[in-house]
C-alpha cells in the first residue's frame, strides 16, 4: 500500500474515532490478545460479527415489493417519484424502521440515503454490523410532499407492507427511528424524550424507541443527544448479544 493511501485509511478511521466518541461511545479499545493466540474475531466489543446469511427464496419478497412500487392505497403515490420498499438482509437480527422517504429516497428509491441515512449507517457500523446486514425501512413508503409527518390514515394505508415485511424476516430486535415508528410500534402517545431508551414489545419482539438520525443532523452540536442515542443502541446489542 502507498504512503498516500496509508495516509488516507488513517484518515479515514480518526474520523470514524471522532464520530464514535461524539456519539459516547466506550467500546474503543480492543481486548487484550490471549496468550500464544490471535485476537477476538470481529474487532468491537460486546458483539460478535455474525457471518453474512443466505437469501431466502425471493419469490414472496419480489411479489412484496412490486406491490409496494405499485401502491396506490393513498393520495401519496400522486407525488412520488417512486417507492421505497426498504433495504437489506431477508434474515436481519436487527430492524431499523424510520417514518417515512425524503427526497433523496425518492429519487433514488432507497431508504436512508440523504444526510440522516449517512449518519444511521455510521451507526450501524458502531454497532458492528456493516449495513446489508441488517434491514431498513420506513412506516411510509411513498414521500409525503414538502417532507411533511405521515397522516394517520397515510400509515394506516401503508401499514400492511411494513407488517408484511416484519413477518418474512422475523428480527430479534426492532429499532423504531423517531415519534411516528415509535407510535405504530408501541401506541404510546409521548414524546420521544419520554419513551426512549426503554424496550417496548411488538407482537413478542423488542422494540427500542430512539430519535430519528435526521434530530441529530438538525441538533449536529449537541453531544448529549449522541450519547443518548449511543446508550440505546448499546442496550441494543447486548440484548442481541444475549439473544
Amino acid at each position: 500500500m502507498k504512503e498516500k493511501e496509508i495516509i488516507e485509511k488513517l484518515e479515514d478511521i480518526e474520523e470514524q474515532l471522532r464520530f464514535y466518541q461524539q456519539l459516547g461511545a466506550d467500546f474503543l479499545v480492543l481486548p487484550d490478545r490471549p496468550a500464544g493466540g490471535e485476537r477476538p474475531a470481529g474487532g468491537l466489543i460486546g458483539l460478535k460479527n455474525e457471518p453474512e446469511n443466505q437469501i431466502v427464496q425471493s419469490g414472496e419478497w419480489e411479489k412484496l415489493l412490486q406491490r409496494i412500487k405499485g401502491c396506490r392505497f393513498c393520495p401519496l403515490f400522486q407525488g412520488r417519484t417512486q417507492a421505497v420498499p426498504g433495504e437489506g438482509n431477508y434474515q436481519a437480527k436487527l430492524m431499523f424502521v424510520g417514518e417515512a422517504p425524503g427526497r433523496d429516497e425518492d429519487l433514488q428509491g432507497r431508504p436512508f440515503v440523504g444526510r440522516a441515512g449517512q449518519l444511521l449507517t455510521k451507526i450501524i457500523e458502531a454497532m458492528g454490523f456493516k449495513r446489508q446486514e441488517v434491514y431498513i425501512a420506513n412506516v411510509v413508503k411513498c414521500r409525503p410532499p414538502e417532507n411533511r409527518t405521515p397522516r394517520p390514515d397515510e400509515v394506516k394505508a401503508c401499514s400492511i407492507y411494513l407488517l408484511s415485511q416484519i413477518d418474512l424476516i422475523n428480527p430479534k430486535v426492532i429499532v423504531a427511528l423517531g415519534k411516528i415508528a415509535a407510535e405504530f410500534f408501541l401506541q404510546a402517545n409521548k414524546s420521544m424524550s419520554e419513551i426512549r431508551g426503554h424496550f417496548g414489545q411488538f407482537k413478542d419482539i423488542p422494540v427500542m424507541p430512539t430519535f430519528h438520525p435526521s434530530y441529530l443532523v438538525r441538533n449536529e452540536g449537541n453531544r448529549e443527544i449522541k450519547r443518548l442515542v449511543w446508550e440505546d443502541m448499546k442496550k441494543v446489542m447486548k440484548l442481541l448479544e444475549s439473544s
